[in-house]
Formats: structure tokens, sequence, C-alpha cells
């Protein structure tokens, strides 16, 4: 299968269409790689690390030529590339490589599959919907419930356990032997969709990048908000691309190595 191919597939199940008007999914960087077999290295966040990672393989004798990825590389218009910048010499590296960067983000989220949907399945979630429903059979986060249901301390641990965030953050908690049932989950940036898992009567909102305030919001709303951290929360979607990817039959396909999480916690 070839380059050109694998977007055509991806795009028929994530449309690019479908992004909101902010975002800038879609071809990064082409530098004409369309009709070559497809070798492909999958990664959240295209760094200048994961370009690395891509270039060493090439050396190893595997022509990695798509870096596909969930985060743009370029997400501002750019005004000038200059020696030193990041984003300068990823893009200079894509063309001096060959290896094309693409991206799927906001229309990556909404779809079956998308970052949010894999978080209910890794908490096997039931009787899951969308969140926030933007199309047929699509739409932001994914609500459900626990069947059975599970104390709120067992919750926790099996998100720590399919997740791997270097710490959970939670709103302040009255009774962690509280039974859940239903839960909200939107992976990445998802605090200011909390009135949504509000409405829908979810108990438990799994999310990232909560500010200080919007825990507050949580506490007084009665809903047990849980920041899991950005990369916790998207890098599982990144995981099951690959697997979908090689049932496409790919001559290579991989999961980064170098793929960071850009924050850490210090324990003193």
């Amino acid at each position: 299968m070839i380059v050109k191919d694998v977007i055509q597939w991806f795009e028929a199940w994530a449309n690019p269409q479908w992004q909101e008007k902010w975002d800038n999914s879609g071809w990064q960087v082409e530098p004409g790689v369309l009709h070559i077999p497809a070798h492909v290295l999958v990664a959240l966040t295209p760094t200048l690390s994961v370009m690395e990672e891509a270039i060493a393989c090439v050396n190893q004798g595997i022509p990695v030529n798509l870096i596909l990825t969930h985060h743009p590389l370029i997400f501002n218009p750019l005004k000038s590339l200059r020696h030193g910048e990041a984003v300068a010499q990823i893009i200079h590296l894509a063309f001096l490589h060959n290896i094309g960067i693409y991206t799927a983000h906001t229309n990556f989220d909404q779809v079956d599959g998308g970052t949010a949907a894999v978080l209910a399945d890794l908490l096997h979630l039931k009787q899951v919907i969308p969140l926030v429903p933007t199309g047929e059979g699509r739409g932001y986060g994914r609500i459900g419930i626990l069947d059975p249901v599970l104390p709120l301390q067992a919750l926790l641990t099996h998100i720590c356990q399919v997740l791997s965030p270097p710490d959970l953050i939670v709103s302040p908690l009255a009774d962690t032997t509280e039974l859940i049932q239903k839960v909200a989950v939107l992976g990445g940036s998802g605090a200011s969709f909390m009135d949504a898992a509000l409405s829908a009567g979810a108990e438990v909102y799994v999310t990232a990048d909560c500010k200080f305030h919007q825990f507050q919001a949580s506490r007084d709303g009665n809903l047990i908000l849980v920041d899991a951290g950005h990369y916790g929360t998207e890098r599982p979607a990144c995981e099951r691309l690959v697997e979908r990817l090689k049932e496409l039959g790919l001559p290579w396909v991989k999961l980064s190595v170098r793929d960071e999480d850009f924050r850490q916690f210090f324990h003193s």
C-alpha cells in the first residue's frame, strides 16, 4: 500500500473537514512521498526526537516515509523559518530525508476508534455515546456506564493501570468507597466540556489539563474530575491506530518510542 492509499483510507474514517476552524489537521509536510510504499511511524506529537527516530530507522535500512501524528506540527501561521528553531529543523529534515508528516487532530477526536472512544473502551464503559455529538455517529468525548459498578478507589486504580499517568489529579474526595456507574471521558484538554458531563449525569469525568477553579467548579457540581494528563489520555489512541494500520498489511508500521510526555511530577 502506498502512502496516498493510507491517507485516503484514513480520511474516509476521520475526515479532515470535520476538524475545528482553528485546527490544522492534514498534511504538515509532503515532500513527494505519495506514491511510495508506506512505512509509517505513529506518534502523538511531531517532535524533533520523533523525527530523529524516523531518520535512525532510515539509516538502519527501514525506509520510513510517513510520520502520522495526532498533534499538528504547524498550529499557528508561520511568519519565518529560522535556524535553531525546532519546527524549522523538523521541516528541513523532513524534506532532506523525504519523510512526510501528516496530522489528524480534532477530526480524530470525534470518531469511533479515536481518542475518546479508545478511552471509553479502556475503562470498559458500556452503552457508550458521544458526550457532545457533532454529526452522525461522532462527537467529542464519550459517556457510558460501568457494569458492574465500581467503588471510586477501584476506578481510579484501574485508570492508573491502563493510562500510566505520572500521577492522577482529582477533585476533593469525600468517600473513595462511593459506587460509580456513569463515567464521561475526553482525551486531552477537555475541561471546557465539564458542563456537558454534568448535564449528562456523569459521576466521574476523566480528561486532562484542568485548572484550579475547574476543580472547584466540579466539586460544587458534585462531579468527580480526574486529570489523567494530556499524554496519558491521548497516547492510547495512537497505540490502537498502529494496530489498525497493521491490519491494512503495510510493509512497516511502528509506534514511536521517542514520543514524550512533556509534563512530569517531581516528588521531593
